[in-house]
């Protein structure tokens, strides 16, 4: 015989704030929540894309990943210390590129 079954499923994840660097120059993120940042560069060849926060090199670790090659910054359980100006730079043979955004989070 045949059984046939229908599943509705509902995700209820946090917050979700997602931004391209460069433009709008600021974006909110919310406290608990999570935040991607991307570096929109699509250079030829690929850039070596690095993460600062505050000038200093983003750390990886259990709630910060760099994703893609450097292309997006992953922040899970957003803090207020997470707050500040991001900058990536991308690098390649051509030349470097800097692009920054300020991170204000609320909750």
């Amino acid at each position: 015989g045949e059984d046939s079954r229908s599943f509705h499923v509902s995700i209820q994840g946090p917050p979700l704030s997602m931004v391209s660097v460069g433009e709008p120059s600021s974006i909110t993120a919310v406290a608990g929540g999570q935040l991607i940042l991307e570096c929109p560069e699509d250079a030829v060849p690929p850039p070596h894309i690095e993460w600062h926060q505050e000038g200093s090199p983003v750390q990886e670790d259990h709630r910060r990943q760099v994703l893609a090659e450097g292309r997006f910054l992953r922040i899970q359980a957003v803090e207020a210390a997470d707050g500040g100006e991001y900058s990536c730079r991308a690098t390649n043979a051509l030349g470097d590129t800097s692009l920054h955004v300020r991170v204000e989070v609320h909750g």
